[in-house]
């Protein structure tokens, strides 16, 4: 099967495996931007298997602010107290690039993208600021295939 590693749609850098595995496995605070209770949405899934498969915790962050899975919701990134590992990004394309300047002010240490959301100049700017990027993926999708949960 081949994963997102191992493709790159135009210019675009493949997604780095290592830095995949390294956000899969080191235990961390995944701050999951449109996260909410509907049961229906891959955000929800997702999350779920970051928490139960993988041992994260999950911030959610929405509009509605809701508590997902047991964790308490916020409205935005910058209402999160205390640091944030990854910030995986559950939004229109359109939208985001300015969840990534969130990312960026809030001191994230990555920033994950998920299938369909792709900002090539957001994830530029994350790079430039030293965080780590993942791109078009999933990580419900890659951990799996790398053995995990």
């Amino acid at each position: 099967m081949t994963t997102t590693t191992d493709r790159a749609a135009n210019d675009r850098p493949a997604n780095d495996a290592p830095v995949i595995r390294r956000l899969l496995t080191t235990p961390g605070r995944w701050a999951v931007v449109g996260l909410s209770t509907n049961t229906a949405r891959a955000a929800w899934g997702v999350a779920a298997y970051l928490k139960d498969s993988l041992g994260h915790e999950i911030v959610p962050v929405h509009p509605h602010g809701e508590t997902v899975h047991g964790a308490a919701g916020v409205t935005r990134l910058a209402d999160i107290d205390g640091p944030v590992d990854v910030v995986d990004v559950f939004v229109n394309a359109r939208l985001a690039g300015a969840v990534v300047d969130e990312a960026i002010a809030i001191g994230a240490r990555a920033v994950w993208l998920q299938l369909g959301v792709v900002d090539d100049a957001a994830a530029d700017r994350a790079r430039a600021a030293g965080l780590d990027v993942v791109m078009d993926a999933c990580p419900a999708i890659e951990g799996p295939l790398l053995g995990l949960g």
